[in-house]
């Protein structure tokens, strides 16, 4: 069932409703986190899941009223990550690669990148990744043909319109440009990832030697 005015809002099951409409999925996901009856609130690229309590109130007419009294209200500010990383080898494998397929330089794709202001759009695919958008036309290169098996922690990756930075070790098929030392994923943390969805995030360059200092 649709909700009144442009939101879409319908059932996926008992307890799951999915959310779209005129606002960002990450903006109306921090409006309809705290709601009363929500338990859980998952931002993806066109649309907000949730998952209420079966118990609760919570209707596709309330939830498209409360994000109608928003609309249009100015955004609150972000949090800003400037993350340092060391485009250099051994950590920007693929480098060289997405500047032959960018039919740039190599540091033309590390200044596009580093003077890129992105934003979160969401998580997924593993704890800690964030899907960030933002990321200039001639960067939109395609995944690897054949994923990697093991990336290290903190990868820097380009694939399509998104770049990322991998959490946690584990297999990967994005074209990796650099490497950080910012932990974007830990579990003795209150909130483990580091990202949230509408978060802003900048990239600086720093070298090798910085890197392993």
């Amino acid at each position: 069932m649709a909700g009144p005015g442009d939101f879409d809002i319908q059932w996926t099951s008992e307890r799951s409703l999915r959310v779209s409409g005129p606002m960002p999925a990450h903006a109306a996901a921090g409006v309809l986190r705290g709601v009363s009856g929500i338990r859980d609130v998952v931002p993806t690229e066109g649309a907000v899941y949730l998952t209420v309590d079966p118990l609760g109130d919570v209707t596709p007419d309330k939830l498209a009223q409360k994000l109608k009294g928003v609309e249009g209200r100015p955004a609150p500010e972000p949090r800003v990550h400037e993350i340092a990383v060391c485009y250099e080898p051994p950590h920007a494998m693929d480098l060289a690669e997405v500047a032959r397929l960018s039919e740039m330089a190599e540091h033309e794709v590390v200044e596009a990148h580093t003077s890129t202001e992105f934003t979160v759009a969401f998580l997924g695919f593993a704890p800690g990744f964030g899907y960030l958008t933002g990321l200039p036309e001639r960067l939109h290169v395609p995944r690897l043909a054949s994923p990697r098996t093991r990336l290290e922690a903190g990868s820097v990756g380009v694939a399509g319109p998104y770049s990322g930075v991998y959490g946690l070790p584990g297999p990967g098929g994005w074209r990796i440009i650099g490497r950080t030392k910012a932990v974007m994923f830990g579990v003795e943390r209150e909130e483990p990832a580091l990202l949230r969805a509408g978060d802003v995030v900048r990239f600086r360059s720093i070298t090798a030697r910085e890197f392993d200092a």
